[in-house]
């Protein structure tokens, strides 16, 4: 198919539903919706099997030999697993999507750590040319503007249907990521979502020196402001916070969740503080008005701007500028660094990264109407009485977060030899040469492979989320082992690399076809949970813990915009690796905790550029053979 004619795919609504004039078609999303297939609970041998496998390049024989006994026992006819198993489908029957619930819960809810570094990933986006308040006033009206057109599209039910490999695929996280909140709660947390029913949010809330606004970004005639309006009204909330405020309440929402939950509860006994704390979670967004950085160098300049949008640098700068519970804060600063962080709860990168792609491109347009010059009402500025021990929890607060962010390390890498073309050329799928070469430049470091996280997409099913690639796989383990080896011609090691990739690609689309290990395992797991039996010694072995220790964390979050988006490691000695292949450049961030004498960013991005170089002479040396 050719871009055209995939264009024209994209954009062609579902079904046969002709939109009207950019009325509301009644339930045309929810007709969509159901027009999806549901989740496959896949075949239980097939994915011991494959979980089998996947062990190889990263446990002992001793280690495999003993898991192998366990899964002997867990496959047994009429034994532990296969009852487990017929409950899982059962549950595939009654639900819409036997995993999303438990995904919610258990990936995000449930997660105590804090959501920021651990869990929220940032958005660092091109530089803007502006250098001074009005410039960034007048960017962040614009954006704005962006956000509410796009609000529009979802309000109307008019948001163009995505596909994958032809197939539609399911809209519902776009459906959740504006009005929406986290709620703190001491055991797990929830989400609320305004974007429904009949009293829809009017207002963003805006943050500039800790101090929190409540912006109506409607008219009386339900309208959206114009530039012009929301450029007038940034400039009256900025002019009466010229001062930042003693206390940043937004600090307590970088804090553990359930030391959070205490202070929550603390926070909303006080009448005014409670209509403040709705009125932030209420809110369609929060915009982050933030002070400048410190300059720094160009060549560690992204890296910088990347941290900032993980947790803001920290309480002595931007870090109080922000309520982290809120699913989407875009970031604009006065020296023209811009950017985005989101709660994950909610959604995953890709519908975040086409919100942002279609802002960007918002910015871009000409102003083509001058707004009616009716005097706009100040906008509100929020409130919040604080006692003594909100104080201290604010304190408290400061403290855990100022240890996280110093011991954060992050660093983007903009490798400029080549892009994506690069391996398309070769026939080789471009995410798949990535990973390889992350495989290579891990294995380079250690001297051993690891299980490694790459996500993959399940929203060709109903309310899907996401799977697991695992890209360590017997082939990349062969290809890494081969690489610096003298006993191999270059012939053999292309051979080996073109056969690693070719088993990533055949992962992928077996994850995204809902038939991959990671969730099912979980899945009869939690099952084994829910029915009250004893976990099975499958779930307790140490293989599992090795398998499901990430020390590489990784995601492809391709867009149009030249950005990339950037999360925190998943485990104390792991990194989290986000790229954004582009035609002729590959945009990567990497994270890694300073407490970790066994991780550096910066070294693995020294590792990687070499990888993903060597890699390219490799093939270039050895003729395309018949595999």
């Amino acid at each position: 198919m050719d871009r055209k004619q995939k264009q024209a795919e994209k954009a062609r609504p579902y079904g046969l539903l002709k939109p009207a004039a950019l009325g509301k078609i009644p339930g045309r999303f929810q007709l969509h919706q159901e027009a999806l297939p549901h989740l496959p609970v896949p075949p239980l041998q097939q994915t011991l099997d494959r979980y089998l496998l996947a062990l190889q390049p990263i446990i002992s024989e001793e280690e495999l030999n003993h898991t192998q006994e366990l899964v002997a026992e867990f496959r047994k006819p009429g034994g532990v697993g296969e009852r487990l198993q017929k409950g899982l489908e059962r549950r595939a029957k009654k639900t819409d999507n036997w995993l999303s619930d438990w995904w919610l819960k258990t990936a995000y809810l449930e997660y105590r750590l804090p959501v920021v570094v651990h869990s929220s990933p940032g958005v660092v986006l091109p530089k803007q040319d502006f250098q001074d308040r009005q410039g960034q006033l007048r960017f962040a009206a614009k954006l704005i503007e962006g956000i509410l057109d796009f609000k529009t599209m979802i309000d109307n039910e008019t948001l163009p249907v995505e596909y994958m490999g032809g197939k539609p695929l399911c809209m519902n996280q776009y459906y959740q990521i504006l009005s929406s909140c986290r709620i703190p709660g001491p055991k797990r947390d929830s989400i609320v979502n305004y974007a429904k029913g009949k009293k829809q949010s009017r207002h963003i809330t805006v943050v500039h020196n800790f101090q929190f606004f409540e912006l109506d970004v409607y008219n009386s005639d339900g309208s959206p402001l114009t530039t012009d309006q929301l450029f007038i009204q940034l400039e009256k909330i900025w002019n009466t916070s010229l001062q930042t405020n003693k206390e940043p309440v937004g600090i307590l929402t970088t804090n553990h969740r359930n030391s959070w939950a205490k202070a929550y509860n603390n926070l909303l006994k006080d009448k005014t503080n409670k209509e403040s704390v709705r009125t932030i979670e209420k809110s369609i967004c929060t915009i982050c008005l933030d002070a400048p950085m410190p300059r720094v160098s160009d060549d560690i300049y992204k890296s910088r701007v990347a941290a900032q949008m993980l947790h803001g640098g920290g309480s002595r700068w931007n870090s109080g500028n922000r309520w982290f519970d809120k699913t989407l804060q875009f970031i604009i600063a006065e020296d023209g660094s811009c950017g985005l962080v989101y709660e994950h709860a909610p959604a995953e990168g890709p519908p975040i990264v086409a919100l942002l792609d279609h802002i960007v491109e918002y910015t871009k347009k000409p102003e083509l109407v001058r707004s009616p010059m009716i005097p706009l009402p100040m906008p509100k500025k929020l409130r919040f009485n604080i006692t003594p021990e909100i104080k201290s929890d604010i304190e408290k607060a400061k403290q855990n977060l100022n240890i996280m962010v110093e011991d954060l390390d992050v660093i983007v890498l903009v490798f400029h030899q080549f892009g994506k073309n690069y391996p398309k050329s070769e026939k080789i799928s471009p995410d798949a040469f990535i990973q390889l070469a992350l495989q290579l430049a891990y294995y380079r470091m250690y001297g051993h492979s690891c299980a490694t996280y790459e996500s993959a997409s399940l929203r060709m099913f109903r309310l899907g989320r996401t799977d697991t690639i695992r890209s360590t796989s017997i082939e990349s383990h062969k290809f890494v082992q081969s690489m610096d080896s003298p006993d191999k011609s270059d012939q053999e090691k292309a051979d080996l690399l073109r056969r690693a990739t070719q088993a990533h690609k055949e992962y992928t689309n077996m994850a995204i076809q809902g038939n991959a290990i990671d969730r099912h395992l979980l899945g009869l797991k939690l099952q084994a949970i829910e029915d009250l039996v004893s976990i099975p010694e499958l779930f307790m072995d140490t293989a599992y813990a090795v398998a499901m220790h990430f020390n590489l964390s990784t995601s492809q979050v391709p867009a149009k915009t030249d950005c990339v988006m950037c999360f925190g490691p998943v485990v104390p000695d792991g990194y989290g690796i986000c790229y954004n292949p582009m035609g002729e450049h590959i945009n990567f961030a990497i994270s890694a905790f300073n407490s970790c004498a066994d991780t550096n960013a910066a070294r693995m991005a020294h590792y990687l550029e070499k990888a993903l170089l060597d890699m390219r002479s490799l093939l270039q040396s050895a003729p395309k053979s018949k595999l």
